[in-house]
């Protein structure tokens, strides 16, 4: 079989409808796309190809899928730690932003994020921001997947001082990107039903349907915004957005932590997917979703990490790890939340919510060669019985040592191939001395 890209010596960790694991498998990529999965053969090596990469034993499997980041936001870690969401929101992260976010810091801070979530076994990432331009071009450049949205807000914003111009400038965007690269796709995002008007979320899922693409939305993320919702629309946040037809089969919920059983009715009937941010929803205090409910009544529920200003990090392996014990103390169930289901949130669900589930999200023949390879000789990778246990509870971001994204390798023994990561990090630091200096922040080191 004729093959650009081999990877063998591994345990294949497919997360197909099956769950299959392969013990010492072999992948063949051509053009980008998986070609072959078989177990190596006893005394019959995998067939050459220009590019062979040796697993040396770990696992390989498809690249993670972060379903709600805001990848600018790297440029604010650790800035407003330990505060509410209004507080953080409203007194520090929107006057920040009004005032060092531009299309050149856009570039460096999506740049780093792009950086960590590769090297810690990110393939693809879907989230919104503003000079969202900016951060579709340096995604570009990285060679990582993702779905990127302009985002919508009734203020004004970086990028988009007149908020009367916000659903064009969205639009504007949208058309720009979409067909325009075959790793980026565009998308429409509403801040939150608090930021929005009702006209406002209306006529940004139309422009979403116009286009055909994934319309984003922060919803229902405190209780606060849940009793103010009741209070002035007699209806909750979900209710609220279902009223105006906000939600169906192309609508990705953000957090959907204040949802109710009729909520979740809701949501599975009208096909949304939910992106769970438990980090992000633990470190604000926002509360816990209800995500083995959702998940019985047949919603999609994915995972995602939010954006390092809450988290403060971008490492998927972590947040399969928090999610899935996060749920057995919240149910009081240790069977909650198992490995198995939590390793699919983070690649084969996340993939469903984002529209991309017939391409990326498993080790299938004919899907696309999004895969990592995690070493595995390590203190705590040793022993191993289970691999999704291992992926979930042992392993982390460091133990990624090989990406792939459509069959072009990224990341070769933990070193990113594709942008210098200290230009960017030097980048950064110097926007962050910029920061630091006009908002008189004193190092405490």
């Amino acid at each position: 079989m004729d093959v650009d890209v081999v990877i063998h010596n591994g345990t294949l960790v497919t997360v197909d409808n099956r769950m299959r694991i392969v013990e010492n498998g072999w992948i063949g990529i051509h053009e980008g796309v998986i070609r072959t999965i078989e177990a190596t053969a006893p005394d019959s090596p995998p067939p050459t190809a220009p590019m062979t990469i040796d697993a040396e034993g770990g696992m390989v499997m498809p690249g993670l899928v972060n379903t709600h980041t805001h990848l600018p936001m790297t440029l604010f870690r650790g800035l407003a730690d330990d505060l509410p969401l209004i507080d953080w929101l409203e007194e520090r992260i929107f006057p920040a932003e009004a005032r060092f976010i531009n299309p050149e810091t856009v570039r460096w801070g999506t740049l780093l994020a792009c950086a960590e979530m590769l090297l810690s076994g990110t393939t693809c990432c879907c989230g919104g921001y503003f000079h969202e331009d900016a951060v579709a071009r340096a995604v570009a450049e990285t060679g990582l997947r993702a779905v990127l949205a302009q985002g919508v807000i009734d203020f004004p914003a970086p990028g988009v001082p007149d908020p009367a111009r916000n659903i064009a400038h969205a639009r504007d965007y949208a058309q720009r990107w979409k067909g325009r690269s075959r790793l980026i796709r565009p998308s429409v995002f509403c801040h939150a039903p608090y930021t929005c008007s009702d006209d406002t979320l209306e006529a940004a899922k139309a422009a979403a349907d116009e286009l055909d693409l994934i319309f984003q939305v922060h919803v229902a993320e405190t209780r606060f915004e849940r009793d103010r919702s009741i209070k002035e629309k007699g209806l909750s946040p979900i209710a609220h957005l279902d009223r105006l037809g906000i939600l169906d089969r192309r609508t990705l919920l953000a957090h959907c932590i204040w949802v109710d059983d009729a909520d979740i009715a809701t949501i599975s009937r009208r096909g949304c997917a939910v992106s769970h941010c438990p980090e992000s929803n633990m470190k604000l205090a926002s509360g816990i979703a209800p995500v083995t409910g959702m998940q019985s009544a047949g919603v999609t529920v994915s995972l995602g990490t939010d954006g390092c200003a809450s988290n403060n990090n971008l490492d998927l392996f972590g947040e399969m790890g928090t999610a899935a014990k996060l749920h057995k103390v919240a149910t009081v169930d240790p069977t909650a939340l198992n490995a198995a289901s939590v390793l699919r949130m983070a690649t084969m669900d996340g993939a469903r919510a984002i529209g991309l589930a017939d391409r990326i999200g498993s080790l299938e023949v004919g899907k696309q060669a999004d895969i990592i390879v995690l070493d595995t000789q390590a203190p705590h990778l040793t022993p191993m019985y289970h691999p999704e246990s291992h992926i979930v509870y042992a392993a982390g971001g460091a133990d990624v040592r090989h990406v792939l994204v459509a069959g072009r390798q990224l990341v070769r023994d933990r070193r990113l191939l594709t942008i210098g990561i200290g230009e960017v990090i030097d980048r950064v630091n110097a926007i962050a001395q910029d920061i630091r200096s006009s908002l008189n922040i004193i190092q405490s080191w």
